[in-house]
C-alpha cells in the first residue's frame, strides 16, 4: 500500500506588520502540534506604475531587500534556532493571489488581520479578507493586541 508522508505545511503570510508577526508565531505553535513544516511567504510589489516607460528600478534589489529583512524579522520574531526550521518564499505578485497558490493543498493558510496598509480601524485588512472567502483550506487570521 502506498501512503503519502509527506507532512503537513502551514503556510503563513509575513509583511512586516505586529499582526503577521502574531500570525507566524500561531504557525509555528500549530505546525508543532500537527507535526508540519511552516512556509513563510513575504510578497512584494512595485507601487502603481503609471504610464508607458518601463520600471526604474531594479526588481532584483528589491526582492533581495526582502529577502534579507525577512530573515533578520524571523530571527528577531522567532528566536534563531526556530526560524532556522521555516521555510521562506519571497514571491513578487498581488499578495492575496500569491497567498492563495502558496496554500494549495496546505494544512491552514494563517495571516494577520490587518496588513501594513489599509485603514488602522478596519477589522479585517484587503488580504485577509479576500484569502478567508477564496481558500480552499481552513484559513486563520490571527489578530495582534493593542497596544
Amino acid at each position: 500500500m502506498d501512503t503519502d508522508v509527506t507532512e503537513p505545511r502551514v503556510v503563513v503570510g509575513v509583511d512586516g506588520s505586529p499582526s503577521s508577526y502574531e500570525a507566524l508565531r500561531w504557525a509555528v505553535r500549530y505546525a508543532g502540534l500537527v507535526g508540519g513544516g511552516v512556509e513563510a511567504v513575504a510578497v512584494w510589489e512595485l507601487p502603481g506604475l503609471y504610464g508607458w516607460s518601463g520600471p526604474a528600478v531594479d526588481m532584483d534589489v528589491d526582492e533581495e531587500e526582502t529577502r534579507q529583512k525577512m530573515s533578520r524579522e524571523l530571527t528577531e520574531v522567532l528566536g534563531a534556532d526556530s526560524a532556522g526550521s521555516v521555510r521562506t518564499h519571497v514571491v513578487h505578485g498581488n499578495p492575496a493571489d500569491v497567498l492563495l497558490r502558496a496554500a494549495e493543498g496546505a494544512e491552514a493558510l494563517v495571516v494577520g488581520s490587518r496588513g501594513r496598509g489599509g485603514f488602522a480601524r478596519a477589522l479585517l485588512g484587503s488580504v485577509s479578507q479576500h484569502v478567508s472567502q477564496h481558500a480552499r483550506c481552513p484559513v486563520v487570521i490571527v489578530r495582534c493586541e493593542e497596544k
